[in-house]
């Protein structure tokens, strides 16, 4: 799979910009601010529907514009897979896929499969327990789209359910949160048990993946904590049984009625787990060192970059913003043995921080050349 063009309008710093980009390695240098970054997070747009920079629509909008526009072709043996989304100033975004609406948005991300290195994702280490959840999820809904419907199916009824707590309290009418606790329970079994399949492929890559990052030997396992049933208590995290947890959940939500009515929001769910790493037991977020908490980092992408591999029967597209800067020769080693896999995107402020592979282009006042 590779793109063989983008098309951007009034998408964030470009006004206009039509990129064909080669199959193999591509590095975008330029100076900061030159719109290096700009270009991946369309790339990945395209395929995730979202920003991975997690910002909000409206602000991939060029300023004083009314919608932004980002097209893109992906190709792999023969076929082809065209995206095209057009953002509004207000109102709702069009998806279209070969020129034809999609059944469910979480198809998109099969058919275009991406992994982004970033900076930031040292934050899925070492902060809360939200962008760790965000990392799953949106793994999950490359790998299998029903995924991706299952967590919205989730994060509606979360939502409808918070609303009438915010609007009623104390007074809300028990019958009706029974109702939006049964939708959520039974979207949030099903939520928590793609998770668990999802570690149990993770349990069998971390470790070999951390020891080619960052040469060291220490096991990398994850694990996962709910405050509404005992993960641990489930024999095998590979064959989870959703509608057990569907039970536990609804159980937790019943019970906690009055709690949840007073504080009018929803304590107990698949929202408020926290999935975590360690490291020979030492827990990554609170025990490890820098190094070892951006060697976890890196792992956790070069795993998901496997698993979309074996899925697909092609590598993903993978996207390195700035990635170079932040590593030591050790750690950007094993980063650049991924690099002949498949078609790649590399952002540098410096010629000289990456390996002489691939094509050079240079990024400077809305172009590239």
């Amino acid at each position: 799979m590779h793109l063989a063009w983008l098309e951007l309008s009034q998408f964030r710093s470009y006004q206009s910009l039509r990129f064909e980009p080669e199959p193999g390695v591509n590095v975008l240098i330029g100076r900061n601010g030159a719109g290096k970054t700009n270009v991946l997070e369309a790339i990945g747009y395209l395929s995730l529907q979202k920003s991975f920079r997690r910002t909000p629509d409206a602000a991939l909008i060029q300023a004083g514009a009314e919608r932004a526009i980002a097209r893109g072709s992906f190709r792999d043996a023969g076929s082809s897979v065209d995206i095209a989304v057009e953002i509004p100033i207000s109102g709702r975004r069009q998806v279209l896929v070969n020129e034809k609406r999609p059944q469910r948005l979480s198809d998109v991300a099969a058919l275009a499969p991406v992994v982004a290195f970033l900076p930031d994702d040292l934050d899925v280490v070492k902060r809360g327990p939200a962008l760790r959840r965000e990392y799953l999820d949106d793994l999950g809904a490359q790998l299998v789209p029903t995924v991706g419907a299952d967590q919205r199916e989730y994060e509606k009824a979360l939502r409808q359910r918070n609303t009438l707590l915010r609007q009623e309290g104390r007074n809300t009418d028990p019958m009706t949160l029974a109702v939006w606790d049964a939708r959520l329970a039974e979207a949030g079994g099903r939520v928590l048990a793609n998770r668990l399949r999802l570690l149990a492929r993770l349990r069998d890559r971390l470790s070999e993946a951390y020891r080619t990052v960052g040469g060291e030997h220490e096991t990398l396992l994850p694990s996962y904590s709910a405050s509404w049933v005992e993960v641990g208590d489930i024999p095998d995290f590979g064959n989870p049984n959703p509608e057990s947890l569907e039970s536990a959940l609804l159980h937790a939500l019943t019970e906690r009625h009055q709690r949840d009515m007073e504080t009018r929001a929803t304590s107990a769910g698949p929202h408020r787990d926290d999935p975590s790493f360690s490291l020979e037991g030492r827990e990554v977020r609170v025990r490890a060192s820098q190094g070892e908490q951006r060697s976890v980092a890196l792992s956790l992408r070069i795993v998901a970059y496997q698993l979309l591999n074996e899925r697909h029967g092609r590598p993903p597209i993978l996207l390195l913003d700035d990635v170079f800067s932040e590593l030591d020769p050790g750690r950007a080693d094993g980063v650049t043995a991924l690099l002949p896999h498949g078609q790649v995107f590399v952002t540098s402020a410096r010629d000289d921080e990456v390996p002489d592979i691939g094509k050079r282009w240079r990024v400077a006042a809305g172009e590239l050349t």
